[in-house]
């Protein structure tokens, strides 16, 4: 009653749980909290992305000279991915007995630490000593990812309960931001100042931002819930949905131990020109991002469509990345980087619907509404990108290594071909079921059985 008060008095309140609620009138103005909350996540969403975004121009390169075959340096990338796999599941189901908002800012003090001792890899003698030490390392750095991305996403889906798509699409303008700034940047402070400072210098914007953080960031309580985590991961639609996270995230995962050193020997350009490269990927993921959040809010029945079309879209772009051998067409640079923009809409296209897409599924099977589903749904989606992001760069790596870029990049397309396909088929068999049930409603049935019964 007394959060009621306040928003007559002020126009705007929390509710009883913490969640900034809507205000009188059906308007659009965003409360405090709310602004609050989008400028911390858009923070670990920018901080985040450009540190791991740095690498792709020039470590593969530099683990090469340190004695890390390409292989290696698919598992030095997966790594993360696995531990962040593990990290997001742990973090996801205890969100709410640690807090969302210290889960929060732990993990992004950890990022920046670690991002810092990253650079100082250089100092380490070659050989298995450095190899370890990078596992190491970006094990550490998966923990403290996995922490701080598992609370953004809660903490974002508690604050803007009625249109989380939008949000995040508008939020991924930072992530997008953070890729295109981080593979330049990169390979401009590696070629003009050595290996250390590029994640010297990122590292401590990081460890910046965390103070600020913690200043701003709302603290947001909840109430465990008895809600269990593979009851809601077996949900034959949920499965399908963690099939097009891995898949997408597996597709992107390969092209960081592999595209770098595909255009290095492909096309001759210097590090620092690789980078500009991965521009045309990220720059229209950023772009297209809030355009295509804003359809899944206001046009909810279009996310299947969505989902279907752009891992097709993926999958067709991965077999023209190369090119696949089977096609006999040259590989050229506009045709690579063309590759790589349609890449980055049709990622776009299957990733911003689908965390809206679970929490709609977990609702209509009976999950409670509340932070701890939200940490559940979170801890979920990072974990699956997470692990897709693991067998990206370690099977890409191999098969890199084994078959070359070409065809690499054709199999690794199979995995969104896969996802797309199956998508597909699942939401028609749905749309079909739920066509025959409003032809033939199980009342009418059941009416027709009492009839023959009382002819009888």
């Amino acid at each position: 009653m007394g959060s009621r008060a306040a928003e007559g008095a002020g126009g705007e309140g929390l509710a009883e749980d913490g969640t900034p609620e809507a205000l009188d009138g059906g308007s659009r103005r965003l409360t405090r909290e709310q602004l609050f909350t989008m400028a911390a996540t858009a923070s670990i969403n920018f901080s985040s992305m450009i540190c791991y975004s740095i690498l792709g121009p020039f470590f593969p390169s530099e683990a090469e000279k340190k004695g890390a075959s390409s292989t290696v340096v698919g598992l030095i990338f997966g790594c993360f991915a696995l531990f962040n796999f593990l990290a997001s599941l742990i973090m996801g189901y205890y969100l709410t007995h640690i807090g969302a908002k210290f889960m929060f800012v732990a993990g992004m003090f950890v990022s920046g630490c670690v991002t810092i001792l990253f650079g100082m890899l250089d100092k380490v003698p070659s050989g298995p000593m450095f190899i370890g030490f990078c596992f190491l390392v970006r094990a550490i750095d998966a923990v403290g990812f996995a922490a701080a991305m598992t609370a953004s996403f809660s903490i974002l889906a508690k604050a803007f309960p009625s249109n989380i798509a939008t949000v995040l699409g508008s939020l991924e303008i930072f992530t997008g931001l953070g890729l295109v700034l981080g593979p330049p940047l990169g390979g401009f402070l590696y070629q003009s100042f050595g290996y250390e400072v590029p994640f010297i210098t990122l590292g401590c914007v990081v460890l910046v931002l965390v103070p600020v953080n913690m200043c701003i960031l709302p603290k947001y309580d909840s109430v465990p819930s008895k809600d269990s985590f593979w009851k809601l991961v077996l949900l034959p639609k949920v499965l399908l949905l963690c099939l097009t996270i891995f898949s997408l995230s597996a597709c992107l995962g390969f092209l960081d131990p592999t595209m770098s050193l595909f255009i290095i020997e492909k096309f001759k350009l210097p590090a620092g020109y690789v980078g500009l490269v991965f521009l045309g990927l990220a720059l229209l993921y950023s772009l297209s991002s809030p355009l295509l959040g804003l359809l899944s809010d206001k046009l909810p029945y279009l996310r299947k469509w969505l989902l279907v079309s752009g891992g097709l879209l993926t999958a067709l772009c991965f077999f023209f990345l190369g090119p696949a051998p089977v096609l006999h067409i040259e590989s050229r640079l506009w045709m690579f980087v063309l590759m790589l923009v349609l890449i980055g809409l049709s990622l776009g296209m299957s990733a911003i619907p689908v965390f809206p897409e679970i929490l709609q599924c977990a609702y209509e099977n009976g999950f409670q509404e509340g932070l701890s589903l939200l940490g559940l749904v979170s801890g979920l989606f990072n974990a699956m990108w997470s692990l897709g992001a693991f067998a990206g760069p370690t099977l890409g790596g191999f098969l890199n290594e084994k078959l070359g870029f070409e065809w690499a990049a054709a199999i690794q397309g199979g995995w969104a071909l896969l996802s797309g396909l199956a998508t597909g088929i699942f939401y028609i068999t749905e749309a079909t079921k739920k066509s025959s049930n409003l032809q033939n409603p199980p009342g009418n049935n059941q009416e027709r059985t009492h009839l023959i019964d009382d002819e009888t």
